[in-house]
């Protein structure tokens, strides 16, 4: 070995002892080898027991240890191929691997050297450091799995500063906001998240206040758009003798989809699904509000209960499309017509609600403000409504209650203005009432009789007589079916004591619905007599019931489960069926005409006469009312209107049978004017069925 050589090894030797005395407290060891094979030490320092668990006497006595045996056998191959392209390199070496300790476990080290070479660039030695990074290693997996947990997590988490400067941003984070790490950090979040919201400075204070803050708040996602948090304020406070300062953690999660739901449900609890008004839910709320007002400051206010004529012969005849959208349009004259304070809300169906907040010192006061905004109502909804395909003209039958906390409660004051809203209904409509407390009888009575009315097509108490129809030469052709009730089980009364509220409550339909099916079930009968056999049963059906949208199917279902001749059943239908909607009327009896049955229409000349609608309608008979009958031969008028009833049907080729003969005057005025066919006191009262075929043989 030259001397220059020698003069190097010392030299390094020197160097390793030296470095080892500056480090030997170090949790490392600092070594050398002799020449590139680092498997073996000529030096290494005491260092190592702690860092491997062997004494350095292990590593340099003899036999010695090979280092080499104690790294990974997972790591050793890299560990060499990285060392072998420093020296190649001639370069230092950094190596981070794992070694297996005495105790036989796995600890992470890091090693850092170079080589020391001759003139000739040969390698002589090998110095360096190795120190045990185990805890490091840990602490870095530990930071890249909870960095990896908090970018799988699917709320945002956001840290900031003191300054409110972001540091750092989760995938989260970025899902939500828009914003990629990269273009949040370092930026303001109050100049990031809410530019002109200026939402979140509360919550920072509180936050610094209390170490911690929970609430919602909204932000700006990236786009521009409002987005709705829930949102975690936590205060980041560093430990003892950290050199880290204090930050705030946010974690925020969307609840747009959860507000909106919210809001969806508030919408359906307590607004109106058709027409966005308060529903019955949120108005009752809101009156016990303003009796509890009132009670306070003993102010009267008023409630005004709208109900809609007609609209019911809309939805038939329309459908319940059209029927939707004139509620709709219904609803807004109704808001453009009151004051903003006040509350318009949709009872349901066809019934509308005006709650005026009490203001008023009296009961006279109050009274003239409603009617201002009654009058108001009516005006607003005179001009036609235009709907998608039809022009309809409505009116609506307003009842007026006022109220007061100390003496009204929420049911009762509903209740009155509900009454009062009928007595304005029976005046015609397009009209409002004041309640007056007599009323409460009347609407007493109304409820005990439509409870009666129930109970009656429950027991089955209704029965039909049958009043003859006779021609000029006095033989029975057919009879028309009459309505009784035998409501104490033995008395019959007569339907123009009930029939009115029938129709109001919609139990008409059942009702009529019982008398076609008993009707036909009789003619069945009557088919298998033959002094009957030729005889025609007349049924009367109500508007109501006519322009349910299923008539003519239960219709055709009721007549053919009868088994009775439909060439022998007649329809009676009034004028007011006929022109509330031509078009709908003639469809459904062209329908129903199919099946071979004839058409009536009663009543004629009382109300709506008109050449048109006979025209259009497939008509086979028109009755006179028995009105015209009473002074016919008394009155001039009710003669002419007779025989031109007579005259107008025998053009048409309409049969014309006259109700209400009483005398044999009249019998001959009608058979002189050309009217051969009666009914009447003067041949019969209605009977009961079973009665009919007796009296068809007598007249026979």
């Amino acid at each position: 070995m030259s001397d220059g050589r020698q003069n190097a090894v010392s030299d390094g030797a020197q160097a390793a002892i030296s470095l080892d005395l500056l480090l030997r407290n170090l949790p490392g060891a600092v070594y050398r080898c002799n020449g590139a094979d680092r498997s073996r030490f000529a030096f290494v320092s005491d260092g190592v027991h702690k860092l491997t668990g062997y004494g350095a006497s292990a590593f340099t006595g003899s036999p010695a240890r090979r280092y080499a045996s104690i790294v990974h056998p997972e790591d050793r191959a890299a560990a060499d191929q990285q060392l072998a392209a420093a020296l190649r390199d001639q370069r230092p070496f950094q190596l981070s691997y794992r070694i297996l300790a005495a105790g036989g476990e796995a600890r992470w080290v890091w090693e850092q050297g170079d080589a020391l070479r001759d003139a000739a660039g040969e390698v002589i030695a090998l110095e360096g450091f190795i120190a045990d990074i185990t805890r490091l290693k840990l602490a870095d997996s530990r930071m890249l799995e909870q960095a990896s947990l908090l970018d799988k997590a699917h709320d945002a988490i956001v840290v900031i500063d003191m300054d409110c400067r972001i540091t750092y941003w989760n995938k989260g984070a970025e899902r939500l906001f828009g914003w990629s790490a990269l273009e949040a950090i370092n930026r303001r979040a109050d100049a990031l998240l809410s530019p002109e919201l200026n939402t979140d400075h509360a919550a920072y204070l509180a936050c610094l206040t209390d170490g911690e803050w929970i609430g919602e708040l909204t932000h700006a996602r990236r786009d521009g758009t409002p987005l709705d948090t829930e949102m975690r304020w936590t205060l980041l406070t560093p430990e003892a003798g950290s050199t880290s300062t204090q930050k705030i953690l946010l974690s925020s999660i969307d609840i747009g989809e959860r507000k909106h739901n919210e809001a969806k449900m508030h919408r359906l609890a307590f607004l109106d699904a058709l027409t966005e008004l308060p529903n019955r839910s949120n108005l009752l709320d809101h009156l016990r509000q303003v009796l509890l007002a009132s009670t306070r400051s003993g102010k009267i206010g008023a409630l005004l209960f709208c109900d809609l004529d007609n609209f019911k012969q809309l939805n038939d005849t329309r459908g319940h499309a059209a029927g939707d959208e004139l509620l709709r349009a219904v609803a807004q004259r109704l808001l453009h017509a009151v004051r903003a304070v006040d509350q318009v809300a949709r009872l349901g169906g066809d019934e509308f609600i005006v709650l005026i907040e009490p203001g008023n010192e009296t009961f006279e006061a109050a009274a003239h403000q409603a009617e201002a905004v009654a009058r108001k109502i009516l005006l607003a909804l005179t001009p036609s409504f235009r709907l998608a395909n039809c022009v309809h003209d409505l009116s609506a039958s307003i009842g007026i209650s006022l109220y007061s906390g100390a003496q009204n409660t929420v049911e009762s004051t509903l209740q009155q203005a509900d009454v009062a809203m009928y007595e304005a209904k029976k005046s015609g409509g397009s009209a409002f009432r004041f309640f007056d407390p007599g009323m409460h009888t009347a609407l007493n009575e109304r409820i005990e009789l439509e409870n009666a009315l129930r109970e009656a097509i429950a027991r089955q108490q209704f029965v039909l007589h049958y009043q003859p129809q006779l021609d000029a030469t006095g033989q029975v052709t057919g009879a028309e079916a009459l309505l009784r009730w035998r409501r104490d089980g033995v008395n019959l009364t007569l339907p123009d004591s009930f029939i009115k509220t029938a129709e109001e409550t919609g139990l008409i339909v059942d009702i009529g619905n019982w008398v076609l099916g008993t009707a036909c079930a009789q003619l069945a009968q009557w088919q298998h007599h033959a002094e009957t056999r030729r005889l025609t049963v007349s049924v009367n059906v109500s508007a109501r019931q006519f322009f349910e949208t299923n008539y003519v199917a239960r219709a055709r279902q009721i007549i053919r489960a009868s088994g009775a001749d439909p060439t022998k059943l007649k329809l009676e239908l009034t004028e007011s069926l006929l022109v509330a909607d031509i078009g709908n009327t003639a469809a459904k009896m062209l329908d129903l005409k199919t099946l071979g049955l004839q058409f009536s229409l009663d009543d004629f000349g009382t109300g709506y006469s008109s050449l048109t609608y006979l025209r259009k309608l497939p008509l086979d008979q028109l009755k006179i009312d028995h009105s015209f009958m009473k002074d016919v031969l008394t009155n001039n008028n009710d003669a002419s209107v007779v025989k031109s009833i007579i005259a107008l049907g025998g053009s048409l080729g309409f049969q014309v049978v006259a109700e209400g003969v009483e005398t044999l005057g009249q019998r001959d005025f009608l058979s002189a004017a050309g009217c051969f066919m009666y009914q009447g006191f003067l041949y019969q009262r209605a009977i009961p069925g079973d009665e009919v075929a007796s009296y068809a043989q007598v007249r026979h």
